[in-house]
């Protein structure tokens, strides 16, 4: 694609926000993922200050034959940008809170971090994700399961509208009255459907949890884990549990008590009366002796500290999938590849628990992939010496652990998806059917390019 010097002044012209060029001096900056290895070069990039730019945006892309895709925060990056026009929302803040409806009205660039401070002051709180420094839109457009999974549901579950820029430029609303077919889409479908502007998303009245995480380590890691495993089966829906195996280098980088160490982090979160969730935990945190003891009432601001997921951008690799429900047998082959012997080239497994409010769809319907499945398993690499590694041994894993693995995957939880057939076991089959058909009437050229070439 060539742009003249004429067509980018005519979007300049058109728009308060910003366009920048490859050659721009800021360019790089402005474009950059929060994984380090993915490097965007797009023809243009575009940082809109309202509506009206991205609407001049998406309408010049269309005119000139470019592929529209949107980054916020930039975490959902999953592979290189190399054309089109790249809409950076991070200057769209705009963020209220009304504590009568217990309504949140988000813009396209905040993030989670930025919610959870406003609803605080009202004594309520969003249903996030593990890290709260990712954008809000991006991730529940994808479903979005958090530390509250079992006990809320899908963060998609919860937003109660859109507004949304579509293929021809025009600004619409998307909610179970108007356009109610865009809105069960955006509910889980991810992206090809437009660029949201706004989501309004609903609260909860959550002022602590009884939450954080358990470490064991070493020798006390398999105990840990096989108690967890057969505890799942009685779990609480109010109990949202994950593990991860946790293999940690010797450098300075990471904080003594965990340096060169191999350790279980197992997370809790109780969302209800602290003294029941003490009761309910008593089991796991008496499997083993406990190495550190992270849990106790916190404030729910604090929800982000129950995973520690890092906030810095850095080089990493990961590759995710569901699970069916898991056994002892599942645990053999999990030590055997990722135990402290196993040489595996991840820093992190983790597997959550998902059931209880996730099985459940809303009134309506919605589009979000993964109710049936019973975990989610991701697989974590941050030494880029070791990336070469990861595909096969990754591979290895996946094949041994076959008949645990669900046939539907969630869009999230996917990856990098590049071709049709894991596009499409993102969603149950009728789903992906219904969201190929709303894609095509809300997008039918393909501006805004998602998923693999074909579907």
């Amino acid at each position: 694609m060539t742009l003249t010097d004429t067509d980018v002044a005519e979007l300049r012209a058109a728009l308060n926000g910003d366009v920048l060029e490859p050659d721009d001096p800021h360019f790089a900056a402005e474009v950059a993922a929060q994984n380090t290895l993915i490097v965007h070069t797009p023809h243009l990039a575009v940082i809109p200050h309202s509506d009206a730019d991205v609407r001049a945006a998406v309408r010049f892309a269309a005119g000139h034959g470019l592929a529209v895709r949107v980054q916020a925060t930039g975490h959902g990056a999953e592979a290189p940008i190399i054309d089109g026009l790249l809409l950076l929302t991070k200057r769209m803040l705009d963020l209220s809170v009304d504590p009568e409806s217990r309504v949140a009205t988000i813009a396209a660039g905040v993030r989670w971090e930025a919610v959870i401070r406003a609803a605080a002051e009202h004594g309520l709180a969003p249903i996030t994700g593990s890290s709260t420094h990712v954008g809000a839109i991006g991730y529940t457009l994808g479903g979005g399961l958090g530390p509250l999974a079992r006990s809320h549901g899908f963060t998609s579950d919860w937003v109660r509208g859109f507004r949304v820029v579509l293929a021809d430029g025009s600004l619409v609303t998307a909610d179970a009255d108007e356009n109610p077919d865009l809105f069960w889409a955006l509910r889980g479908g991810k992206g090809g459907l437009g660029v949201v502007t706004e989501m309004r998303v609903e609260l909860v009245p959550i002022r602590t949890l009884y939450a954080g995480s358990l470490f064991f380590d070493g020798p006390n890691v398999e105990a840990a884990l096989r108690a967890w495993t057969d505890w799942l089966p009685t779990a609480p829906a109010a109990a949202t549990t994950s593990v991860a195996l946790m293999n940690m280098p010797p450098i300075e980088e990471i904080p003594e008590p965990f340096r060169g160490r191999f350790l279980l982090s197992l997370r809790f979160a109780w969302v209800g009366n602290s003294t029941e969730g003490e009761r309910i935990l008593a089991p796991l945190r008496a499997a083993a002796p406990v190495y550190i003891d992270g849990v106790a009432e916190i404030p729910a601001t604090e929800v982000g500290g129950i995973h520690g997921d890092p906030s810095e951008p850095g080089p990493v690799w990961t590759r995710g999938f569901l699970l069916t429900p898991i056994d002892q047998e599942f645990v053999d082959e999990l030590l055997a590849h990722f135990g402290r012997e196993a040489g595996a080239p991840f820093v992190g497994v983790e597997v959550r628990h998902l059931g209880g409010a996730t099985a459940t769809d809303v009134a309506g319907g919605s589009a979000a992939g993964g109710r049936k499945s019973a975990h989610t398993l991701t697989l974590i690499g941050v030494a880029p010496p070791l990336f070469e590694r990861m595909p096969a041994a990754a591979d290895a894993f996946l094949a041994a652990a076959s008949r645990w693995v669900s046939p539907e995957t969630n869009i999230n939880f996917a990856g990098n998806v590049t071709d049709s057939e894991r596009f499409a076991s993102a969603w149950p089959g009728d789903t992906f059917e219904r969201l190929s058909k709303t894609r095509a009437q809300y997008d039918p050229d393909r501006v805004f390019a998602y998923g693999p070439a074909v579907v």
